[in-house]
């Protein structure tokens, strides 16, 4: 194997067709972020459309912004341009509500067209892995309809579709592993076993090609503060198939749902289409930066789009495989992520055979940001070590000093300080 040096890295970047849409955000000199799958970067575009929301529209229009700056509109003007990412047509998708509330609406959406339509399939599917707050939602929902949530090792989901399951529920990338599912294939078999599908994209929008209607998935959610980058608590995103929308209403029945919210009348009548999964008052500040961020990955539209970013996504992720095997062979590092590009989305997770916390930590103070991820003992689960790739503002360089500089940490042993093991609330 051929031995990577810095000085290729510096040659891929200068010829990189997509190296200008780093100029879009806010970077500190000193620091890789590796860690878009958690929380994206700042676009600079964002302070100055918050203040002028926040001093213009609000300051000076006050309440009649509504109208005159269209705030009304914003949570389908934004949900228009996610659409446009994941493969949904104009209006089938709308920005609002957290992640969780988005999934506890479609899951109950789900839930009640089984019940209408095969009242003997009594079961949830998803998997162990799946990120817990989709099934701490789903283990809700099946307590409120008498039914049975089934958790299913990664793999396995297909393989537990019988005549009893309802709906599947499933991440597209999952977020400790970074496995990327074929979105397609999975819809399709669930189809063929009568069951629904629900998908999470908050590791796929804005990571990797989405296609909710090529796939014909039935419903999807997805968080805005991750590879949108809306900032700190963005609002999520909801997307329904046109064949569902109208045919149960969501269960929390807020006025922005209704066919007439100024209306004011004391019955509930939902509005037809997406605009039944809204819910309260949208939060305007949040989402005119969430407008801000999805901005940023529209902007490679011209150079080739999602496909564009996908590329130089694998690219990046697949040099930090490389040089990890190449540079570490000498540590208990294990690459936990799937080797093979088309199974794995924008994130590599590593293993490491000791306290991976003190690690990534150690890498945070020299200016490297990754995050990490406990694993379940009692079930022997590993913790883990993940690093985002978004192409978006993502150098090869970059990829490059971040294993230079692991590897220093696990030469010298520095991770031992005592001062990496203290935990603080957020991992």
């Amino acid at each position: 194997m051929t031995t990577i040096h810095r000085q290729h890295c510096i040659t891929l970047d200068a010829t990189d067709p997509l190296a200008a849409l780093r100029e879009q955000f806010t970077l500190p000199d000193d620091l890789i972020y590796l860690d878009g799958n958690s929380l994206g970067a700042l676009p600079r575009a964002t302070p100055v459309r918050v203040q002028q929301v926040m001093s213009d529209e609000w300051g000076e229009g006050l309440i009649r912004s509504w109208n005159t700056a269209g705030w009304i509109d914003l949570p389908r003007r934004v949900g228009n341009k996610i659409a446009r990412l994941v493969g949904a047509a104009p209006d089938e998708l709308v920005v609002t509500d957290s992640t969780s509330i988005n999934l506890y609406k479609v899951l109950s959406a789900a839930l009640a067209i089984t019940r209408a339509d095969a009242p003997q399939r009594r079961v949830i599917v998803s998997e162990r892995e799946n990120f817990p707050t989709d099934l701490y939602m789903a283990q809700s929902l099946a307590a409120q309809y008498g039914m049975q949530l089934v958790l299913v090792e990664k793999g396995q989901a297909l393989s537990r579709l019988r005549d009893d399951v309802a709906v599947l529920l499933l991440t597209q990338v999952n977020y400790r592993s970074g496995a990327l599912h074929d979105m397609a294939a999975v819809t399709a078999a669930a189809h063929a076993a009568g069951v629904l599908t629900v998908w999470d994209l908050a590791h796929s929008a804005g990571a990797v090609p989405v296609d909710l209607n090529g796939a014909q998935a039935d419903f999807a959610i997805g968080c805005g503060y991750k590879y949108l980058n809306g900032g700190p608590g963005a609002p999520a995103f909801v997307w329904v198939h046109a064949r569902h929308v109208n045919r149960v209403e969501q269960p929390l029945s807020g006025w922005h749902g209704h066919a007439a919210p100024f209306v004011f009348t004391p019955g509930y009548q939902p509005a037809q289409g997406i605009a039944r999964y809204l819910c309260g008052t949208p939060t305007l500040l949040s989402l005119a930066a969430l407008d801000c961020g999805v901005d940023t990955v529209l902007a490679a539209e011209p150079l080739g789009g999602m496909q564009a970013l996908r590329r130089k996504s694998l690219a990046l992720s697949d040099l930090f495989i490389r040089l990890v095997q190449e540079q570490l062979s000498a540590h208990p590092i294990t690459v936990a992520t799937p080797l093979d590009a088309a199974q794995r989305g924008s994130q590599v997770s590593l293993t490491f055979d000791g306290d991976g916390y003190a690690v990534m930590q150690a890498l945070i103070a020299r200016g490297v940001i990754g995050d990490f991820r406990a694993g379940d003992k009692a079930r022997g689960d590993p913790d883990l070590l993940r690093f985002g790739f978004t192409p978006l503002y993502l150098r090869h360089v970059d990829v490059f000093d971040a294993v230079q500089t692991l590897r220093d940490i696990l030469d010298s042993g520095t991770w031992r300080e005592a001062r990496f093991a203290r935990k603080g609330a957020v991992t």
